[in-house]
């Protein structure tokens, strides 16, 4: 009998289901073995019946549930909730679903000042009220799916990679628990470390690096040596896949650009921006350098308390 799939995003961008399709050939092996009975990305199912006649939220019973995005407002609250009523093993998919994603920077910010800036001290808007009829209001800040109910198996990203979510689903029909190695993305990338900086600055991302495009890996000096700020001493490993010559290569390494953090810390607990001052300052950068350093270091984990607005300075 087919595993029953209900499917829901929330406060998202549309990657993680992309990155579903981008599966590819093996998923092919995989569809005769769910029965998708709720995705609002590829099916028409109503929340309060087709024609909107029942009062109660319904999304049918499944197996498995996922959850791509954080939740932002009262609505997506609510569905998370009754996908996690419905729904025996649930699996937040994303970055924004596990830590809160991009959109929780926001939580830099109080609720009020951001329905300011939007609402009535955008220069190119005009001021008004903050929306309200037929709007879910919305939370006080970003929550990660597991901040409002309890999740069963992790598939960060921003979008993921399509071979974790094709072993993720394998393992459950096979009756077998699914998580990541805690492993860095450092602990797995090829390029070469002196474990000593090449000069004192932290340069801009977009300057150019040193490489030779098909080069061997293991002959391109790391990015962070090279002064480039990358996240990989504090990120989870999982992004990257392997080459032909069986050299694992993290998605953003291979694009030869240095790691964003987007696969979130290592161990549920750690404090990357603690952990990444460490990092820089241990191959002789300067940590005072890196800008804004709260959030660049928290992009894509803002989420989980790990980005909230400042106490007022004293005047």
């Amino acid at each position: 009998m087919a595993v029953k799939v209900a499917e829901e995003w929330l406060n998202i961008c549309g990657g993680c289901e992309v990155t579903i399709l981008d599966i590819g050939e093996p998923l092919l092996d995989l569809l005769p073995e769910l029965n998708f009975v709720h995705m609002p990305v590829l099916m028409d199912h109503k929340y309060f019946g087709q024609t909107g006649e029942k009062t109660e939220m319904e999304i049918p019973e499944a197996d498995v549930g996922i959850i791509s995005g954080g939740v932002r407002n009262e609505k997506e609250k609510h569905v998370a909730e009754e996908m996690r009523k419905k729904c025996k093993t649930l699996i937040a998919l994303g970055s924004c679903a596990c830590y809160g994603g991009i959109p929780a920077m926001a939580n830099m910010f109080p609720l009020e000042a951001l329905y300011d800036k939007v609402y009535r001290d955008c220069k190119t808007t005009d001021s008004a009220d903050t929306p309200s009829e037929n709007l879910p209001p919305l939370l006080d800040k970003v929550y990660a799916v597991d901040e409002v109910v309890p999740v069963d198996v992790y598939i960060p990203g921003c979008p993921t990679n399509p071979d974790i979510i094709v072993r993720a689903i394998t393992s459950l029909l096979e009756g077998k628990e699914f998580k990541l190695e805690e492993r860095s993305v450092c602990d797995e990338c090829p390029v070469k470390r002196e474990k000593k900086a090449s000069g004192g600055e932290i340069k801009r991302t977009l300057d150019s690096m040193e490489f030779k495009q098909g080069e061997a890996w293991e002959k391109t000096r790391c990015y962070m040596e090279q002064g480039y700020l990358c996240l990989g001493p504090v990120t989870l490993a999982g992004c990257g896949n392997k080459e032909e010559d069986g050299v694992t290569v993290p998605r953003c390494i291979k694009g030869y650009m240095p790691c964003r953090g987007c696969f979130g810390p290592i161990r549920k607990g750690a404090n990357p921006l603690v952990d990444m001052m460490t990092a820089i300052s241990s191959i002789g950068l300067d940590a005072k350098q890196v800008p804004d350093r709260r959030a660049l270091l928290n992009r894509y984990i803002g989420g989980q308390n790990r980005l909230r607005p400042l106490p007022a300075r004293p005047k």
